[in-house]
């Protein structure tokens, strides 16, 4: 099974950046993400075997971080991954520590992170973007995900989720 931690966004704030996208002029090739995907990861895992599940749920159980308020407000095109993103430019070193923490522990590839949310995929050519209105996220969890593969898009299951503390809580 092919897992990852990220930041599951609510309904609503989904629906808002859906409206965001849906307004970028993206080149007919361009794959849209659609927006019960939409999500921020923290840490990307890969494959797994499924008897590895419990360890990495007990991972989850065991971080702890601040809920914080993050603020998505430019849109990138990244030419290598050929995809344009709506990213964060400042974040709360809670949540910069708890990514470190869940990469590191679960030995994930990537050397480097930015909070990010994919709006969409196979754009090959870099776009005009235009400036984005910040759209405000309230962070109160992180989940452990498992991504499945189903026609043109991927298909995300939440195995399981852990609240982000309260400030007073976090130890």
């Amino acid at each position: 099974m092919r897992l990852f931690f990220a930041l599951w966004p609510n309904t609503v704030f989904r629906a808002g950046l859906a409206e965001k996208a849906a307004a970028l002029h993206l080149e007919a090739d361009a794959r849209p993400v659609p927006q019960e995907n939409y999500h921020a990861t923290l840490a990307f895992i890969g494959e797994v075997d499924p008897c590895e599940l419990p360890a990495l749920r007990q991972l989850g159980h065991s971080r702890r971080a601040g809920a914080c308020s993050i603020q998505l407000d430019a849109y990138e095109h990244w030419a290598g991954a050929q995809a344009v993103v709506a990213v964060a430019r400042q974040v709360p070193e809670a949540l910069i520590e708890l990514a470190k923490q869940l990469r590191i522990s679960t030995g994930a590839a990537e050397l480097s992170w930015r909070l990010h949310v994919t709006l969409a995929r196979k754009v090959a050519q870099a776009p005009v973007l235009q400036a984005m209105s910040p759209l405000d996220w309230n962070a109160r969890s992180f989940s452990l995900v498992r991504s499945e593969r189903s026609g043109k898009h991927s298909v995300y299951t939440v195995v399981d989720t852990w609240p982000l503390l309260d400030k007073t809580d976090v130890q």
